[in-house]
């Protein structure tokens, strides 16, 4: 039971946490010391105990404009009054042709289609699925075969679980989709360890399709599916010259090439897209979380003219792709995405973090003599910092780090296994960039 005394709750807590099931929570250790969130405001939460956290993680690699911005809940409550639901087939709102417009302003010229859903498990399952109906409307149905990477994520809908990699996101489904394979992982630390942005060593990694081409058939691939920067497993950048080989190989064997940019998508490396940091166009690009600055569910998929445009040749009154979701393009979220589009444009947070990134970098890798540090990764406002396991067991150091962080340092960060992953709202200043590390480095000591 949660001690409720006005003097160190001033928001009402809940006194039974039986009742929910956290997501991707360690719910009986939670429940006996919660880290409970009242409060968020630019780049601190507030706990319900008053404490001010900085955040070290963008919620989750979410609110890239930082919290509590007016301009998003003022468009959110006005949209509310205003509209509150719209049903998204047969039916369309003002504000979502505006904000698929603009979206498609900022990524890369051709990816000009944007299909809306409500996060990026769905935009992953969307585009996999956009995939597939293609080739089958091609004339090509035997192209059914999904590739993914070893420690890629793609949210956790049947398709995108399926082509993740993250072993434990998995082991437990039983055999998922069928169908699918993995290309190897781009991270190799005995070579790449203590990188700052792309890594030298690994585009060969890419050749890897060429072998699952010849033992699966060209002719049976729909497509690859891969982050820029693999987040979720840790922060894993992609090496130099890595995606423009896997470019290649996909368009020489007719294969489309998908990157999900859920996390780097909205300024995280610098950039609208990494697609345009790394001078590649894919067929099709997900996005999520940065699109709304994390204050309404959205996500969606990008999609090349030549793909959109192979939907729309059947008779007019006829749904061209039967997929969609209830709450696709919901006004609330469109008005937060038009309100954040504006913030990011007003602000020059992209060029912001594209900028301050050397500066992070360097601070991070300032920890490296810290105990344990095994290796730390840095790309775009992005670092992780792997330590070494302890004799007990796998991720324990991790999730004792996690605690560290929110009970005694006041600082908000992910934890990924035994890797704390660093990901501060693009508003960062260096003075807090140096608050960060100080406070990190309490916590890898604090976890010796």
């Amino acid at each position: 039971m949660l001690d409720k005394s006005p003097t160190k709750s001033p928001v009402n807590v809940p006194n039974d946490l039986a009742a929910h099931w956290m997501p991707f929570t360690a719910n009986r250790a939670f429940k006996k010391a919660p880290r409970l969130l009242a409060g968020a405001k630019d780049m601190h939460y507030i706990t319900v105990d008053g404490r001010k956290l900085i955040d070290g993680a963008a919620g989750m690699w979410c609110t890239n404009a930082g919290h509590g911005r007016t301009q998003i809940s003022d468009a959110i409550g006005k949209m509310a009054a205003t509209l509150d639901y719209a049903p998204p087939f047969q039916f369309g709102i003002p504000q979502a042709f505006e904000l698929a417009s603009r979206i498609a302003d900022l990524a890369p010229k051709g990816l000009d289609h944007v299909f809306f859903c409500n996060s990026g498990s769905e935009a992953a399952d969307t585009a996999l699925k956009i995939a597939l109906a293609y080739h089958q409307i091609n004339g090509q149905g035997a192209r059914s075969r999904l590739i993914g990477r070893v420690r890629g994520y793609h949210g956790v809908g049947f398709g995108g679980t399926s082509v993740g990699g993250i072993v434990g996101n998995r082991k437990i489904f039983g055999s998922l989709l069928a169908g699918v394979d993995h290309l190897p992982a781009t991270y190799d630390r005995e070579k790449q360890a203590f990188t700052k942005g792309e890594p030298e060593y690994g585009a060969h990694f890419a050749d890897a399709l060429e072998d699952l081409v010849n033992l699966h058939g060209a002719n049976t691939i729909a497509a690859v599916i891969v982050e820029p920067m693999a987040g979720s497993t840790g922060v894993l950048a992609a090496p130099k010259g890595y995606l423009k080989r896997l470019r290649e190989i996909t368009q020489k064997h007719g294969i489309l090439l998908i990157f999900d940019e859920v996390i780097t998508g909205f300024g995280r490396l610098g950039f609208a897209f990494a697609a345009e940091r790394y001078g590649v166009l894919p067929d099709m690009l997900t996005f999520a979380k940065g699109v709304t600055n994390g204050a309404a569910p959205m996500g969606g998929v990008l999609v090349r003219d030549t793909i959109h445009d192979a939907f729309m040749t059947g008779p007019e009154h006829m749904v061209e792709l039967t997929h969609g979701y209830t709450y696709s393009a919901h006004p609330l979220a469109c008005a937060a995405g038009l309100a954040t589009l504006d913030i990011y444009r007003d602000e020059k947070l992209f060029e912001r973090s594209n900028k301050l990134e050397p500066k992070f970098a360097d601070a991070i890798m300032s920890l490296k003599n810290q105990p344990n540090v095994l290796d730390i990764r840095t790309v775009g406002l992005t670092a992780g910092i792997d330590l070494a396991p302890q004799a007990d067991g796998v991720g324990k150091r991790g999730f004792a780090g996690l605690n560290s962080a929110f009970h005694d340092h006041d600082i908000m960060l992910r934890a990924v296994g035994d890797t704390l992953a660093l990901t501060p709202p693009l508003i960062v200043t260096e003075d807090q960039i140096g608050e960060i590390v100080d406070k990190v480095g309490k916590v890898i000591r604090a976890v010796a």
